[in-house]
């Protein structure tokens, strides 16, 4: 595998029906503003909660693409919804007031897969969702492939370096880096932690 062949890949299609989101926000007016900001950019939100307990609810219930939830919510916090939703495996995007380095790592661990610090618009929660989205299909892509839960950790881990540098070598976004290991893998008939050991390998200055 040589550099030459880290070509970017083809442009996706547009998802052909809209996202389904749950929003959990206890302040009203930000709520509304996020419905609305999702509604006009082609999501459908499917549910509304003001609490951490009605958003767990809804999302069993409704079962969305993703739930927008923030992380200070009366009767149950949105980190520990967060946990609780693990289970159902819907992607969440938390909402939080504060950039403190030990909270985003908390709702990582809580099974957040992208976070939005207050306050914001719609080019930070956009980009966020899609993020989350995106994250989401690459674990289900490395699970289906890795059985054994301290393989997927380390292959986790093998991946998302291979696409960091990617990102810094070829200037490939996440999901472009993420797709391009998984149509190497496809095409080589390789893992994909062979293939992210290869890049890795070929692009990490620290190896040469």
């Amino acid at each position: 595998m040589t550099e030459a062949e880290f070509t970017e890949p083809a442009a996706e299609s547009a998802p052909a029906t809209a996202r389904r989101v749950v929003v959990a926000e206890d302040e009203s007016l930000i709520r509304m503003d996020i419905v609305e900001t999702l509604r006009d950019n082609g999501f459908e939100v499917v549910g509304e909660a003001g609490d951490g307990e009605q958003a767990v609810a809804l999302a069993t219930e409704l079962k969305p693409d993703v739930v927008v939830m923030d992380v200070k919510m009366p009767k149950m916090d949105g980190i520990t919804a967060a946990e609780k939703l693990q289970e159902t495996r819907i992607p969440v995007v938390m909402l939080t007031a504060f950039s403190q380095k030990e909270l985003v790592e908390r709702a990582g661990e809580a099974g957040a897969l992208a976070y939005v610090v207050k306050p914001f618009n719609h080019n930070d929660l956009l980009p966020a969702i899609e993020i989350a989205l995106a994250r989401h299909e690459q674990i289900i892509a490395l699970e289906s492939e890795v059985a054994d839960m301290s393989d997927r950790f380390e292959t986790r881990k093998l991946v998302d370096r291979a696409k960091g540098l990617l990102n810094q070598r070829m200037a490939l976004s996440e999901p472009e880096a993420f797709r391009w290991i998984q149509k190497a893998s496809m095409d080589r008939r390789l893992t994909m932690a062979e293939v992210s050991q290869a890049v890795i390998e070929q692009l990490d200055d620290g190896k040469k």
